[in-house]
């Protein structure tokens, strides 16, 4: 039932990781949302696209990313290496993010249209947004492992 796990903890971890970014972007009022950035260097590489359609690859692609990392997660519990529980959660977003950070710096650094925006502040954003995306990644399991364990025995 990997699938399941992978499909309800990436999901899980990448909604609400959207939600803290966005909550960030509010706060800050700066533009964090890395499905639109996504979509927006999307659209800037392949200019035919619609601005509804660039946004949906953008979210598309965060979505996927995300259920990428979960699936390294996924994997890593079940073989045991790691526990799905809050303290390995947090460090595993604190590495998580910081892999994000070196992706995205090399994202903008080899896009022939970066965004403009303070990327110090976004880099910055991205370890608490991974923390948050592993902490729910890791709840989503747990909401997988007992809904499969309610399936099997009823």
């Amino acid at each position: 039932m990997k699938t399941k796990e992978i499909l309800i903890s990436g999901v899980t971890g990448t909604t609400f990781m959207t939600l803290f970014s966005y909550l960030v972007s509010l706060a800050d009022g700066e533009n964090f949302s890395e499905p639109e950035r996504l979509g927006q260097l999307t659209g800037r590489l392949i200019p035919k696209l619609d601005k509804q359609q660039s946004q949906a690859l953008g979210w598309l692609g965060h979505y996927g990313v995300g259920l990428l990392f979960t699936l390294v997660y996924v994997e890593l519990w079940h073989r045991g290496k790691l526990k799905p529980d809050l303290k390995t959660n947090l460090w595993l977003g604190g590495l998580s993010g910081l892999l994000a950070v070196a992706v995205w710096k090399t994202t903008f650094k080899m896009h022939p249209l970066p965004p403009s925006l303070n990327f110090k502040k976004y880099y910055l954003q991205l370890i608490p947004a991974h923390i948050v995306f592993a902490v729910f990644a890791g709840i989503g399991y747990h909401i997988s492992q007992k809904t499969t364990s309610y399936a099997t025995n009823n």
